[in-house]
């Protein structure tokens, strides 16, 4: 039974991811010939993450109090009704509120996450967690290709009512197969806590908040990079629109290998810890290559080894995180501290997309070599998180 609802659950991450993922590549090139600046893409991409950094933790306290599945059901429905919305949109300000509402539903992931942690041993947790990374991964492999193909011989209404039609079925899949997975429901908890309040306290608890901080630097310099490589490609490279989501889908590939079989061993080998130190280096190196690829097969070389290192950062970084906030969560109150977490990554997706806009607009190749230097910032924090709270020093 337990793999089965978390089946579903993962299957539920996967359709959330699908819809973000087809607009990606898409989304600032749409928001251009809409007639939006560098900055207004950036503000756009944020503006979805702004809305996650607000309700993550709404949605974290509710599911403590009245359970994950209602949670899990009216967040889906929300996120049904962005894309409906996005169908009709016809000016920028259309599509910054489809955005928005967007955001406010896909804020589910923290409640997802608790759910797996309802139902999975603290020492498979991570290897869960993969599995989760994974359905990221599947999710940038079709989106992009789905997105692409629909735009090119359909048009965007028809896109955002393919994605629509995606969190229907992904609605009734929970309404019909997941049950409840608390046990025991907080009724005492306060639902609307401020976000702002709560993520200071966060990042002030003392095994947690430098684990959050980590984490949102990380996303921070991440974000950076996805909201502007569709224009680099674009405007350096030439690459279409079709192409550019053949880039994604390789993305997601790399995801899918990495996350779904690479994961499990990884953290075996070396744990939660160390994986938080190799991955930051990762991604800072990947991040530092993609403006030195050269025209003509070049490109294909050196951008495939950038994605590469970007895609093992990932499948390093966050099941790790993931599974540390798990761990060091009081086990009532598992949906709180992953909506924290969750909430503390959206900073940085509200941060890197403006960054990486205003970066873009100042030089091409701003945003990366930014983004580089964060993840060096990120990986002195983590080798100091792991020497303060890793195994040794315990």
């Amino acid at each position: 039974m337990n793999n089965t609802r978390l089946f579903t659950l993962l299957l539920t991450i996967f359709i959330d991811l699908l819809g973000f993922s087809i607009l990606i590549p898409i989304l600032p090139i749409l928001s251009k010939e809409m007639g939006a600046s560098n900055t207004m893409i950036g503000v756009i991409a944020g503006s979805y993450a702004l809305m996650n950094f607000l309700f993550g933790p709404i949605w974290g306290n509710l599911s403590d109090r009245i359970g994950r599945k209602p949670v899990l059901l009216i967040s889906i429905l929300i996120t049904a009704s962005s894309y409906l919305l996005f169908s009709f949109s016809k000016t920028l300000s259309m599509l910054l509120l489809s955005r928005l509402i967007g955001g406010i539903g896909s804020a589910n992931i923290g409640t997802a996450q608790a759910y797996i942690s309802d139902i999975t041993p603290p020492e498979d947790r991570s290897k869960s967690y993969g599995y989760v990374g994974a359905a990221f991964g599947l999710g940038f492999i079709l989106g992009p290709l789905i997105g692409s193909w629909i735009l090119q011989h359909y048009g965007m209404k028809e896109l955002g009512f393919v994605v629509l039609t995606l969190n229907i079925v992904n609605f009734v899949l929970v309404l019909l197969i997941v049950t409840e997975s608390l046990k025991v429901k907080n009724k005492t908890k306060a639902i609307f806590d401020n976000p702002l309040k709560m993520v200071v306290k966060g990042l002030r608890t003392p095994n947690l908040g430098k684990l959050m901080l980590i984490s949102m630097l990380f996303i921070a310099a991440f974000s950076m990079m996805q909201v502007t490589i569709s224009l680099f490609w674009n405007e350096k490279y030439a690459l279409d629109k079709v192409s550019i989501s053949h880039m994604f889908a390789f993305i997601g590939i790399s995801s899918v290998l990495v996350q779904g079989f690479l994961v499990g061993r990884i953290t075996k080998r070396f744990g939660e810890y160390k994986m938080l130190i190799i991955g930051s280096l990762l991604m800072m190196v990947g991040l530092y290559m993609i403006p030195m690829a050269p025209l003509g097969i070049g490109f294909y070389i050196v951008t495939g080894i950038s994605i590469v290192l970007i895609t093992l950062a990932n499948g390093c970084l966050t099941p790790a995180i993931n599974s540390l906030v798990s761990q060091l969560a009081p086990a009532n109150q598992q949906g709180k501290y992953l909506g924290v977490s969750n909430s503390v990554s959206s900073i940085g997706r509200v941060i890197g997309p403006y960054l990486g806009g205003f970066s873009f607009g100042m030089a091409k190749f701003m945003p990366y070599y930014l983004g580089a230097l964060i993840m060096f910032i990120t990986w002195r924090l983590a080798k100091r998180y792991m020497d303060k709270f890793g195994p040794a020093a315990e």
